[in-house]
C-alpha cells in the first residue's frame, strides 16, 4: 500500500460506527454507568501519523498473530500494538503535546511494553482505525479470591490485547497486584473521540451507560482512581510537579526535598520549574533580544523565541548522545550564549548542569566529572579540551565531548553546529517525556565550591531554589520587565553569575550581553561603555581595579579641576549619607556636582544607565566603598553563598543601605544568630526556599551544615542591628585563638591595615596559638596578560605610594623588600643615616605608623598586630593562594610560607 493512498483510505476517515477508542478513563470506569455519544469530529491526520497508520496496517495484513513490536526510536518506551487477522484495529499513542492539562494512566507490563508510536501531532491520545469489534472481559479468578478481585473498577489495572481469528479484539484486565503504573500529566488540545461500538455496548451494557466525551471529563473520571491507588513509583506530571519528600535535605542525585512554602508573602508563591520560567518569558517577550555576543566585530543576537528553540534542540541532542537523567553535563569555558544554552538544555533534558571554572586543573575537572557522573562535557576551545582529553579515560560515564568555539583538533569531538544538527534530527517525544519527569524539588544544577577549605563539593540546587530566588531578587530590586540589560563576564560556574546572568534575566525578560574572554585583562571599561548595562554586578577585585585606575587619573588632576572634584566628592558623600538615614533631600550644590563630576564619571565608566550596582562573593573594602559612594555610585553589597543559591541579604538604594553592611535579609528569607555573645555576634544561620538540597553524595558535610529544620549554618560570624542590617565580622574557620585563649577574627584586622596601606594587595593575619599577632603583606604588582600571574614589577600607583613613603627608586617587589630589611636593621634613632639607608628607615617607619593606626581599632591588646613582613609575590589563582572566586586559601598560604611565619616567633 502506497503512502499516497492513505489519505483516501476508509480506515482513516471512518464514521463513528467504524471507529472505536478505549482510553484509560474507560478502563477505570468499568462497572460504572456510561452513556454512548457519537464522535462529533475526527482528529486531523498529519503526514507522519498517516505514515505510522500505513506502516501498522501493512504489518496487520502480513501477520497471523498479535504481537507488540518496537518502532525504531531512541526512547525504549515507545512501542506500537500490531494486531493481525481480519480485524484492522490499531491503537496508537502519540508523545507530543501542548494545550490544556489532563491526566492519563498509562500501564506497563512485565515485559516493559507500552502502546505507542512516534507522532507529529499533539497529545497523549489513544486512536483506533477500522475496528470490527472489541470485548472487555474480567479476569478469571478463583473462588477464594473472587470477593477481593472481582471489583476492579476502583483499582489500577493493566490491559493486554489479543486478536482472535474471528476478528474480535479482547482486552483482558489484570489485577493491580501484577502491574506497575505511572501517572502522566501533559498538555493537550485535542479532545478524545467519544465512541463505543455497538458490539461493545451489547457485551458490556454497564460500560455504555455513561461515556466521557472530553479530555476534562476524562480527567475528572480518573480522580477517584488516582486517589485510591498506591503511591506511584514514578510521577510524570512535570515539569512543575512536586515529588513526595520528608526532609529538607538529600544527597542522592535522584532525591527530592521539602520546600518551605509559607502561607503569605514572597515565600508563598507557587514553585516554578526552569523550563516553565523560560516558556513564560518567551510568551511575553518572544521577539525581544535575550542573548547578545560580539563576533567578528558584529553583535549577534538571540531573541527569546530563538533562545527557547536552541535550548530545546540542544536538549534533544544531549538525550540522543546518551545523557541520562540525574547525570551531569559539565561545561568548561568562558561565558557565551552556547554556555547558557548548554546549561539550560541539560536541565530540560533531565540532567544536571555543572559549570567548571576555567582555572581548574585537569585533576579538579576530573573530580567534578566523577562526582556528577558526567555523560557529556562541553568545552570552549582547545586549551580546555586538552584538559578533558587527558582525563577522559578515567570518566566511565563519559559519552561525548562538545567544543563550542573553533574546530576540534582531534577526531570524535563534536562541534556546536554538529550538536545542533543532531538535535534537529531527534524526535520531540523523547524530550517531552523528559520534561514530564521533572520535579521542582529535585536537583537540576550543581555548583562546585571553589575548594578554599578542601576538594570542591557539589552543591545541589533544585528548580525552586533558582527560580524563586531570582524572582525574589528582581522584585526586591525593582527591576523592570523587558527593560533591563546585563553584562556577563564573571565565571558562570559561580552561583552569583548564574543568578545575575541566567535566572534574573529569565525572570524579567532581560537582555544579556557577553563580554570578550579578555575582559578582565583590560577591556572591561570599554565593554561597559559599549553595552551600558542597567544592572551590573562585580566582585570586590573588579571594583578595586576600577578604583586604582581612577585614583591614578585623579593624581594627575591639579588646580581648579582637583578642587572641584574634591568638593563634589564631599557633596556626593553627604547626599548618600542622607539616603542611608532614610532622607531623600539633596544637599546644597548637588545638581552642580552632578553636572560637573558625577554624570561624567558615570558616562566614562559606562554606568550612566545603571540602576542596580552590586558587589558580592567577598567583602568590599571600606576604602573602595566610600570612594564610589562619594562619586554618587553607591555599590550595593550582597551577602550569600553557593549553598543559599546566591543572595540572602542585600542592600537596596531605595529600601535601605549601609556602607560595609551585608544589607537587609531578602523577603521570604530568614536570618538567625546562633549563640550570640555579649556584642550580639554569633554564627549566622539562613532559612528559606533558597537553601540548597545538600552536597551530592556527601551526607557527612551536609548534615553538619543544614539542620533538621532546614537552616543553613554559614560559618560566618556576625550580627544584625536594630534596623535589620546584617554585618559580617569573620569566619568561624578563620578564627584565631591566641596563646592567651582569646578569639580573634582576622578579616577586620586585615581590612583595617589595607585601608591604612594602599600599597598592600593582600594581607593575612597569623598567630593561632601564638603569643601575639603578625601579618603577611603582598604589594600590588603588574599581571602577566596571558596567564594572569603576578609579575615582580610594581604598578604605577604602588611606585608613587612607595615614593611618598620615602623610597624614590623602588621599581620591583625585591627593591621594596631589600629596603624594608635595611630599614629594620637600622632602626637606631641615634644613628646618622643618609642616602638609601635613610629612605629605607623612613619607609619602615611609614609602614609601622600605618599598622599602629589600624591597631587603634583593636578591641583588645591581643588583637593588635606586632610584626609584619612583605612577601616576594602577590597572591593569585595560579599561585594557589586564591580560589576561583578570589577568596584567600589561608591553609595554602600558611603552608607555603611556614618558614616566614616561624621567623616571627623566634
Amino acid at each position: 500500500m502506497s503512502r499516497q493512498q492513505l489519505s483516501s483510505m476508509p480506515s482513516l476517515t471512518p464514521s463513528h460506527d467504524q471507529l472505536d477508542a478505549i482510553s484509560s478513563a474507560d478502563l477505570s470506569l468499568l462497572g460504572q454507568q456510561q452513556q454512548q455519544q457519537p464522535m462529533s469530529s475526527l482528529v486531523e491526520m498529519t503526514p507522519r501519523r498517516k505514515q505510522a497508520y500505513g506502516d501498522v496496517i501493512s504489518e496487520m495484513n502480513n501477520r497471523t498473530a498479535f504481537e507488540t513490536r518496537r518502532i525504531h526510536h531512541e526512547d525504549p518506551e515507545i512501542h506500537t500494538i500490531v494486531p493481525s487477522g481480519d480485524s484492522k484495529r490499531v491503537i496508537l499513542l502519540s508523545s507530543k503535546s501542548r494545550g490544556s492539562d489532563w491526566d492519563l494512566t498509562m500501564v506497563k507490563d512485565e515485559q516493559d511494553s507500552n502502546n505507542g508510536v512516534e507522532s507529529e501531532d499533539s497529545g497523549f491520545q489513544l486512536d483506533a482505525a477500522d475496528s470490527s469489534s472489541i470485548k472487555i472481559i474480567a479476569p478469571v479468578v478463583s473462588d477464594a479470591s473472587s470477593a477481593a478481585a472481582a471489583d476492579i473498577s476502583g483499582a489500577p489495572v493493566e490491559m493486554t490485547v489479543t486478536t482472535k481469528k474471528s476478528g474480535t479484539t479482547v482486552i483482558n484486565i489484570t489485577p493491580p497486584c501484577k502491574m506497575e503504573h505511572r501517572l502522566l500529566e501533559h498538555l493537550h488540545s485535542t479532545p478524545l473521540p467519544s465512541i463505543i461500538s455497538a458490539e461493545v455496548a451489547k457485551d458490556c451494557p454497564d460500560l455504555s451507560k455513561r461515556r466521557t466525551s472530553s479530555v476534562l471529563e476524562a480527567k475528572d473520571s480518573t480522580k477517584s482512581l488516582g486517589e485510591m491507588r498506591q503511591q506511584p513509583k514514578e510521577l510524570n506530571k512535570g515539569p512543575d510537579q512536586l515529588f513526595p519528600a520528608d526532609s529538607y535535605t538529600t544527597t542522592a542525585a535522584t532525591g527530592a526535598v521539602k520546600l518551605k512554602i509559607d502561607e503569605r508573602g514572597m515565600a508563598s508563591i507557587p514553585p516554578l520549574s526552569v523550563p516553565t520560567l523560560l516558556q513564560r518569558t518567551v510568551a511575553r517577550h518572544m521577539d525581544h533580544p535575550a542573548l547578545c555576543v560580539k563576533r567578528d566585530g558584529k553583535w549577534i543576537k538571540w531573541t527569546y523565541k530563538q533562545y527557547l528553540h536552541d535550548v530545546t534542540v540542544c536538549a534533544k541532542a544531549f538525550i540522543r548522545l546518551g545523557l541520562e537523567r540525574f547525570h551531569s553535563v559539565c561545561i568548561l569555558g568562558f561565558n557565551s550564549p552556547e554556555w547558557i544554552i548548554a546549561d539550560l538544555a541539560a536541565i530540560h533534558a533531565g540532567g544536571f548542569a555543572a559549570g567548571i571554572y576555567t582555572t581548574n586543573s585537569a585533576e579538579a575537572c576530573l573530580h567534578c566529572a566523577l562526582n556528577g557522573q558526567a555523560d557529556i562535557i562541553v568545552v570552549e576551545d582547545r586549551k580546555q579540551l586538552e584538559k578533558i582529553l587527558s582525563i577522559k579515560d578515567q570518566i566511565p560515564t563519559l559519552k561525548a565531548i562538545v567544543q563550542y568555539t573553533g574546530k576540534p583538533h582531534v577526531e570524535g569531538v563534536i562541534t556546536w553546529s554538529q550538536l545542533m544538527h543532531l538535535g534537529n534530527a531527534t524526535p520531540d517525544n523523547v524530550y517531552e517525556d523528559r520534561l514530564k519527569k521533572l520535579a521542582v524539588n529535585q536537583c537540576c544544577t550543581l555548583i562546585y565550591t571553589s575548594g578554599t577549605t578542601g576538594p570542591p563539593k557539589g552543591v545541589m540546587l533544585n528548580h525552586d531554589n533558582l527560580t524563586w530566588i531570582s524572582h525574589n531578587l528582581a522584585t526586591y530590586m525593582s527591576m523592570r520587565d523587558g527593560k533591563e540589560t546585563f553584562l556577563s563576564y564573571l565565571p558562570l560556574s559561580h552561583v552569583a553569575a548564574q543568578i545575575t546572568d541566567i535566572y534574573v534575566p529569565l525572570s524579567i525578560g532581560g537582555t544579556v550581553y557577553f563580554a570578550q574572554p579578555d575582559v578582565l585583562k583590560g577591556t572591561l571599561a570599554e565593554t561597559l561603555r559599549e553595552v551600558r548595562p542597567t544592572t551590573f554586578f562585580g566582585v570586590p577585585r573588579v571594583w578595586e581595579k576600577i578604583y586604582e585606575k581612577m585614583q591614578a587619573i585623579g593624581k594627575q588632576t591639579t588646580g581648579i579641576k582637583k578642587t572641584i572634584a574634591t568638593w563634589s566628592k564631599s557633596v556626593g558623600m553627604s547626599y548618600n549619607k542622607r539616603r542611608m538615614e532614610g532622607r531623600s533631600s539633596k544637599p546644597f550644590g548637588y545638581s552642580l556636582a552632578n553636572a560637573l563630576v558625577f554624570k561624567k564619571v558615570r558616562e566614562g565608566l559606562g554606568l550612566d544607565r545603571t540602576r542596580v550596582i552590586l558587589s558580592g562573593a567577598a567583602p568590599l573594602s571600606k576604602e573602595v566603598a566610600e570612594y564610589f559612594t562619594s562619586l554618587d555610585i553607591p555599590i550595593m553589597e550582597v551577602y550569600g553563598m553557593s549553598e543559599s543559591s546566591g543572595p540572602h541579604s542585600i542592600n537596596n538604594i531605595m529600601k535601605g543601605f549601609h556602607l560595609n553592611s551585608a544589607g537587609k535579609t531578602a523577603p521570604g528569607c530568614i536570618t538567625k544568630i546562633a549563640n550570640p555573645d555579649k556584642d550580639g555576634n554569633g554564627e549566622i544561620l539562613m532559612g528559606g526556599r533558597h537553601v540548597f538540597m545538600g552536597y551530592l553524595n556527601d551526607p557527612g558535610n551536609t548534615s553538619t551544615i543544614v539542620d533538621a529544620d532546614g537552616y543553613l549554618s554559614t560559618g560566618d560570624v556576625g550580627h544584625t542591628d536594630k534596623f535589620g542590617f546584617v554585618y559580617i565580622t569573620g569566619r568561624i574557620k578563620e578564627i584565631l585563638i591566641t596563646a592567651g585563649g582569646e578569639n580573634v577574627a582576622p578579616v577586620l584586622i586585615e581590612d583595617n591595615i589595607k585601608a591604612e596601606l594602599p600599597i598592600v594587595s593582600h594581607a593575612m593575619v597569623v598567630g593561632d596559638r601564638r603569643k601575639f599577632l603578625s601579618i603577611l603583606l603582598t604589594l600590588r604588582t603588574e599581571l602577566d596578560p596571558d596567564t594572569q600571574e603576578p609579575l615582580p614589577i610594581l604598578t604605577r600607583p604602588t611606585r608613587e605610594l612607595c615614593e611618598s613613603y620615602g623610597l624614590s627608586l623602588a621599581e620591583t617587589v625585591t627593591d621594596v623588600i631589600c629596603a624594608a630589611e635595611r630599614g629594620m636593621s637600622e632602626r637606631d634613632p641615634m644613628a646618622a643615616l643618609t642616602g638609601q639607608d635613610a629612605e629605607a628607615v623612613k619607609f619602615v617607619k611609614a609602614i609601622d605608623a600605618a599598622i599602629e593606626r589600624a591597631n587603634r581599632n583593636a578591641i583588645s591588646a591581643a588583637q593588635r598586630v606586632q610584626k609584619w613582613t612583605i612577601l616576594p609575590v602577590d597572591f593569585s589563582i595560579p599561585g594557589g593562594e586564591l580560589g576561583p572566586t578570589m577568596k584567600m586559601k589561608r591553609g595554602n598560604v600558611a603552608k607555603k610560607y611556614a618558614d616566614v611565619i616561624e621567623r616571627f616567633y623566634y
